[in-house]
């Protein structure tokens, strides 16, 4: 497989799908926030129907290999994802 870097926006995207599929919402009704931290990394902040989840970078890396799978119509599993943080493009994800 190719190395395809998905965007933080892209990112976001999977983990606002990621979330409604296992809420049972619909993605519009999932509002994410991305964070990093220099000591616990990545994660993100889901915010559904006034209540509030904190993901971890596994639940990311989850999330992403269920936009892999649904979205690109790859093997998700066979993937290698790496989260980076970029000071341009903020963070991104590249898929191997």
């Amino acid at each position: 497989m190719e190395t395809i870097k998905i965007s933080e926006q892209e990112i976001i995207n999977s983990l606002c799908v990621y979330i409604a599929d296992k809420r049972r919402v619909n993605p519009e009704q999932v509002e994410i926030e991305l964070m990093y931290d220099d000591d616990y990394g990545f994660s993100a902040e889901a915010h559904v129907n006034g209540r509030s989840q904190i993901l971890i970078t596994a639940n990311m890396i989850e999330a992403l290999r269920f936009y892999i799978e649904h979205e690109l119509n790859r093997d998700p599993f066979a993937a290698k994802i790496e989260l980076k943080l970029d000071e341009d493009e903020g963070i991104i994800a590249y898929v191997q």
